[in-house]
């Protein structure tokens, strides 16, 4: 069984209850198998086009009379066209995530997509659903938009076979209509993914930028108090590079001494005592004809070390006045913007550059695809796997990958004499 499908089919559960009541109410959906097939198409609909709720929801079709189609989404005019996204998926409960989007499926959204964009075709035995939306879009054409059409063929198993991809070459649709296979693996991968963090960064002083083999590096000097307002900001999405969480104060040496520094009268030497932080970026701009004082407006931002200094300094100045009184304490910035298609290279940059708290085999692994996907995959059985370390309490609902790794090698490896000393 492929753990991917695995992920979808145990999220489709959840998916199902959330939407239940509006499927009976508007769609007249109440069987159970019926219900979980929509859930993917909504699961689909709402991952792809990275919809809200309720708009995702008015996107379904699905129905009777619906031309094979489950869902479709018009977006907003711009440069005269628009996007019609249109959905048909085939979901089967058997886990194996071998079988070919059917044929079939595609000629259906062929011989939808020749009739819904012809305003001159007559509309038979179409449901209310899709003819509303299908009236929007004629409109449209009849004012002169020309539609760009993405045809999304979605399955928990493989792409369309050799056949269907000839019936698809013979439509001479050319470059206004695209066609995409969405499975489990692409649902997964965008799931997995985070938002990406683009803001402005206010430096202090003078910076150094250089270019250097497509890439480009600034050094330069940051407040404490920019810092905290960072973190507030965006909190942890700004460490889903780094290798671990927040460790918090208690009992971690490094993260007691950056709070010591900054409630002590040493808090202006705070730049000479603190190693600094790394931050990397797809791009990064300033401008260039100031002298210093830069305000970098960052793409993408993470934090790949430094992120235990970068969140005790957040919580510590959270206290009152200290806010205030760090005004002249800084911190080392350094930011690469890197390649955008080079994840090695961030990698090998993360795990080069964390040595201000000790790092163990644990953390390394801790972004590991295999990892994140358990995340997933355990989170679906109403526990909560935490690959990372961390400063909070263990529930009874957490599986630390520690205790994880001792039961696997107690159980599966059969080396519950090992297991003791992990």
């Amino acid at each position: 069984m492929d753990i991917s499908v695995s992920i979808i089919d145990q999220r489709l559960a959840s998916v199902a209850n959330n939407i239940r009541q509006e499927a009976a109410e508007e769609l007249r959906i109440r069987d159970e198998n019926k219900l979980k097939s929509l859930a993917f198409v909504y699961l689909c609909v709402q991952t792809i086009l990275d919809l809200e709720s309720d708009d995702a929801f008015d996107c379904l079709t699905e129905g009777g009379g619906d031309f094979g189609v489950d869902a479709m989404h018009i977006s907003e005019e711009y440069d005269g066209e628009f996007t019609v996204s249109l959905f048909q998926a085939k979901y089967k409960n058997n886990l194996e995530g071998n079988s070919n989007f059917p044929e079939e499926g595609i000629e259906s959204l062929i011989n939808a997509i020749q009739y819904l964009f012809n305003p001159a075709a007559k509309l038979e035995y179409i449901n209310q659903r899709l003819l509303a939306k299908v009236e929007e879009a004629r409109s449209l054409i009849r004012d002169g938009y020309i539609p760009q059409v993405r045809a999304l063929a979605c399955n928990n198993g493989l792409k369309w076979n050799a056949s269907a991809e000839e019936a698809i070459q013979r439509t001479g649709f050319g470059d206004q209509v695209t066609w995409e296979h969405v499975n489990h693996e692409r649902l997964v991968k965008i799931l997995q993914a985070s938002r990406p963090v683009t803001d402005t960064l206010q430096l202090s002083g003078k910076a150094i930028i250089e270019d250097m083999e497509f890439s480009r590096v600034l050094v330069g000097r940051i407040s404490v108090t920019e810092i905290a307002t960072l973190i507030d900001r965006h909190g942890e999405r700004l460490l889903e590079r780094n290798i671990r969480r927040y460790l918090g104060l208690q009992g971690n040496r490094v993260n007691e001494g950056i709070r010591h520094t900054l409630t002590s009268d040493e808090k202006n030497n705070f730049y000479f005592y603190n190693n600094g932080v790394t931050l990397t970026c797809d791009s990064f701009s300033y401008n260039a004809l100031q002298d210093g004082d830069y305000q970098v407006r960052v793409e993408n931002l993470q934090i790949i070390n430094g992120g235990q200094t970068c969140m005790t300094i957040s919580k510590t100045l959270r206290e009152p006045d200290l806010l205030h009184q760090n005004a002249q304490a800084y911190v080392l910035l350094r930011l690469y913007q890197l390649p955008r298609e080079n994840e090695g290279l961030v990698q090998r940059i993360t795990y080069a550059t964390n040595s201000q708290n000790p790092v163990d085999l644990k953390d390394l692994r801790a972004n590991d695809e295999r990892q994140q996907r358990l995340e997933m995959d355990i989170q679906q059985l109403g526990f909560n796997y935490r690959r990372k370390r961390s400063d909070t309490n263990t529930r009874p609902v957490d599986i630390t990958s520690g205790v994880a790794a001792e039961a696997v090698l107690s159980v599966w490896r059969r080396k519950p004499h090992q297991a003791k000393f992990f």
